[in-house]
């Protein structure tokens, strides 16, 4: 059965959007250097395989730091890096953590990305709230426009929690929807405060 739920205006929604903003924007994106730092690389040219320790990737607000990175090459026109240790991924306004993540850059940026972790994380700052989700695996295809967060899939907006196997969230419908059984909790609104009575 496909369960959908159309969250509009909620961080849950800010936070997801956060997670693919790597969309936004791609047309200027593109065409901004991306640059590699690392303290130390082997290059296998006759592989064609590149290592990294302790690598940096920059290309304008996004960044994406490992303890260690592997690649099949420096084109980033088609390539694919495999990340290991402590996984960051910055977006604009938003971060992924992870243990291990797979990245595949093309035409001049990121096309996909999936991270794993124990679990993988991400958090969304929007104004004044704060969404977090995690689950064993998310995948975010920038083509589809689709981040889909599996095994023990979890997302709260703080206050507002939805959980199950796996919840895909659509940057362009901006719907969650999952095929399986999912739990949502409605955390009551804090109560107004009582009026003072007379002195």
């Amino acid at each position: 059965m496909c369960m959908a739920f159309s969250i509009p205006r909620t961080a849950i929604t800010a936070a997801l959007l956060g997670v693919a903003a790597c969309a936004v924007g791609a047309q200027d994106r593109n065409q901004l250097p991306i640059t590699v730092e690392a303290r130390s690389t082997d290059f296998d040219y006759r592989n064609s395989v590149l290592r990294f320790d302790e690598v940096t990737i920059v290309q304008g607000r996004i960044r994406i730091t490992a303890e260690r990175a592997q690649a099949s090459g420096l084109d980033f026109q088609d390539s694919r890096w495999e990340f290991g240790g402590t996984v960051r991924i910055t977006l604009p306004d938003g971060s992924l953590a992870s243990d291990t993540a797979r990245v595949r850059f093309a035409n001049g940026e990121i096309a996909s990305a999936t991270v794993t972790g124990a679990p993988a994380t991400f958090e969304q700052h929007r104004e004044s709230e704060l969404a977090r989700g995690r689950a064993k695996r998310i995948d975010y295809d920038l083509g589809r426009g689709t981040v889909e967060l599996a095994g023990e899939a979890w997302l709260t907006d703080g206050r507002n929690e939805i959980t199950g196997a796996m919840l895909v969230y659509s940057t362009e419908s901006q719907r969650v929807i999952s095929r399986e059984q999912v739990t949502i909790t409605i955390n009551p609104r804090e109560p107004p405060a009582a009026p003072k009575g007379p002195e």
